[in-house]
């Protein structure tokens, strides 16, 4: 299931109205009200000597009082909210939903919330409610609502409603669609990516880079020596100086840079809260390398090394850091070791690239291998892997000069400074 994907609605009439009664309909207080009111009866029913049957008659009475009122007293709201464009997994946001009364009486005890977040988000802090809202009038209040995860979510409707008297039941038939939300990954800025870097012949580079680097301009006529294209001869220049002379331009050389994203989780991993720490805190560090190279006058090429090799080129004019954190939002883990997949679709790619960069989940032959070709091809080659365990094969494997290994623990902690 992808990160930001809801869990298949329930088939069952049954627990459809369960989840609606208990996540929506029941208040924290009321919750409580059907716990205690569940406790006086079961006792009072095994006990006859404990005398708690008076207890429950009046929590029960309270709960029918309640329900009636509450299915009574629908007041007419109508729901707007402002979310961000994006936000950070990990960190809590605030959402400002305004709350309008349309109706002909006063309303009470109005709020705002969502039904059924995904799993991966949840309203933070106690609900805040408008007490008094004139008919006509509008209020404001706050959702503070903590995404866990990164992703892509499609929020549900949002709902305004009432838990007048009480504050025993909510109340409220006003939903509002909100669209999706955009979780980024966390991560920690690097004050340095300590890498060697050199330009490289980039064929059809002012298409690919957006003026970033030299560019192929005209700079000159020179003359003719055997070899030169003849598509480059400049044949009002040869008629002015009755000589053969050819137009001369810049090369396109760039510093170009390649991330390989290592996507692959083996079968048989645990899924926490957050999703596979791994790789989770894996997207999280390319995002802080990204983030680190994206300041300097480079191309940056992602390859996301999943069932299909996804690539996403960047610069500082092609795009920026936030459509590189876009993308790693929305990458989703591999079942499969794809490396023979990305190993094939690198090599054609090698000759172009000055560096490339490995974020890896492990180490072992095929991910040497595919390091091993960046060499020959004459890249710099640079390994960070991100694993709690020790890899398949120890850090000396395969002969890498410049090879270092991080835990998810020191990612997320924000103890990674220097790569």
């Amino acid at each position: 299931m992808k990160p930001g994907a809801h869990r298949e609605p329930y088939r069952s009439p049954t627990l459809r109205i369960f989840r609606y009664v208990w996540d929506f309909k029941l208040t924290s207080q009321g919750k409580l009200l059907v716990g205690a009111g569940l406790a006086g009866g079961f006792l009072g029913a095994s006990a006859l000597d404990i005398p708690v049957y008076p207890l429950f008659l009046c929590l029960f009475w309270l709960g029918v009082i309640a329900t009636l009122v509450n299915m009574l007293y629908r007041p007419r709201l109508d729901v707007s909210v402002t979310l961000p464009e994006r936000v950070v997994a990990g960190q809590a946001f605030e959402a400002e939903a305004v709350i309008k009364n349309t109706g002909r009486w006063t309303a009470y005890d109005c709020a705002a919330g969502f039904l059924q977040l995904p799993w991966s988000m949840k309203e933070t802090g106690a609900e805040r409610y408008v007490r008094t809202l004139p008919a006509g009038q509008t209020a404001k209040t706050l959702l503070h609502i903590l995404p866990k995860r990164r992703g892509v979510y499609d929020l549900p409707k949002l709902r305004a409603f009432t838990t007048f008297p009480f504050h025993l039941l909510r109340s409220g038939r006003t939903k509002r669609s909100v669209g999706a939300l955009l979780v980024q990954p966390s991560f920690s800025p690097l004050t340095e990516v300590r890498m060697p870097v050199s330009r490289r012949y980039q064929p059809g580079g002012i298409a690919l880079t957006s003026n970033i680097g030299e560019s192929p301009e005209y700079i000159g006529n020179r003359e003719f020596r055997p070899g030169d294209p003849i598509k480059h001869i400049d044949f009002r220049s040869w008629a002015r100086l009755a000589k053969p002379a050819v137009r001369e331009y810049q090369e396109e050389y760039y510093c170009r840079l390649a991330l390989v994203v290592d996507t692959h989780v083996p079968l048989g991993r645990w899924k926490g809260p957050r999703g596979y720490s791994d790789f989770e805190s894996g997207l999280s560090l390319t995002a802080s390398v990204a983030d680190a190279l994206s300041r300097g006058e480079y191309l940056i090429d992602i390859f996301a090394a999943g069932p299909e090799v996804y690539v996403f080129r960047a610069g500082r004019h092609t795009a920026h850091l936030d459509n590189i954190l876009e993308i790693l939002a929305c990458v989703d883990p591999c079942r499969k070791n794809p490396f023979q997949a990305v190993n094939a679709r690198l090599a054609g790619e090698l000759q172009g690239i000055s560096s490339l960069i490995g974020i890896f989940l492990d180490w072992d032959e095929p991910r040497c291998d595919l390091m091993r070709m960046a060499e020959e091809a004459g890249c710099e080659a640079k390994a960070l892997i991100v694993r709690k365990n020790p890899p398949s094969k120890p850090l000396d494997y395969g002969g890498l000069r410049d090879i270092q290994r991080f835990t998810p623990e020191a990612i997320q902690s924000g103890g990674v400074d220097v790569v």
